[in-house]
């Protein structure tokens, strides 16, 4: 992902039925690094979401865009609206259950 643009376009894919969801992080974060392969294995029960993976070191319009005020951080949206906002300390339970209601509303699991 290289531009806000391209987030903005993925956000108005969004809109169709479905799920998206995006992780936003810099290199130089360790809690990022730490956080961001639990956030894959977490995807893994949710096949249909589409994910991407933020790096804000090449989008740091997308942080003031989005006010994404610290990170990591984790933004989701079920037919193009926001339903989960989680920074700093992500609960991988909570970040879960916040996840799962909607994608069975929409996926019918």
């Amino acid at each position: 992902m290289d531009t806000i643009s391209d987030y903005e376009a993925i956000i108005r894919e969004a809109e169709a039925p479905g799920m998206a969801l995006f992780y936003f992080s810099r290199p130089s974060c360790g809690v990022c690094s730490a956080i961001k392969p639990k956030v894959m294995s977490l995807l893994g029960e949710f096949p249909e979401v589409r994910s991407f993976f933020i790096d804000l070191d090449e989008v740091p319009e997308a942080a003031g865009q989005l006010s994404v005020m610290t990170i990591p951080a984790v933004l989701a949206y079920a037919d193009g609206r926001e339903i989960v906002r989680e920074a700093r300390y992500i609960s991988m339970d909570d970040l879960a259950e916040k996840i799962r209601r909607p994608y069975s509303f929409i996926h019918g699991e």
